[in-house]
């Protein structure tokens, strides 16, 4: 089991606890990015730089990942092809993504584009918070307790 993160738009507090949690459980955690990123050096932490264009860091970690690996993303495609490739996706807030509420969240995507599309102003994600960061750090410990690492 590993972790791929979508490295382009994952915040910085993100890839520090996905760094110590690495180091500390002795997983493996790829970050997949269109641009350059800097990584700690450790055994554990890979950093996979892919072409530029729409949706090419996501393909190529669907390309790569295998049942029971973790995709970090807040990308609701990209989850979506995690879960139908039998592993597991965890957005930056903590939500896990699964079977049972991916297909919800791609349709309440789809929506928001149309309304975006349509000229509707929709505003984007709110802040990072702190309280976001936490309950990233609990889940991903969750999920790595889960799997005995």
């Amino acid at each position: 089991m590993q972790i791929w993160v979508d490295a382009d738009a994952c915040p910085a507090a993100i890839k520090e606890i996905l760094y110590r949690a690495a180091n500390r459980a002795r997983v493996r955690v790829t970050l997949v990015a269109n641009q350059s990123l800097r990584i700690p050096a450790s055994p554990y932490i890979r950093f996979t730089q892919v072409g530029p264009g729409l949706d090419v860091a996501d393909r190529r970690i669907v390309e790569l990942l295998e049942e029971g690996d973790l995709v970090v993303t807040a990308d609701i495609p990209l989850a979506a092809a995690t879960i139908d490739k039998n592993a597991h996706a965890l957005n930056p807030r903590g939500e896990l993504y699964t079977k049972d509420n991916i297909r919800e969240r791609l349709s309440m995507r789809n929506f928001m584009d149309e309304l975006r599309g349509s000229g509707v102003a929709t505003g984007g994600p709110a802040v990072l918070s702190q309280r976001d960061r936490q309950a990233f750090a609990n889940a991903l410990d969750s999920f790595l307790a889960k799997v005995n690492l």
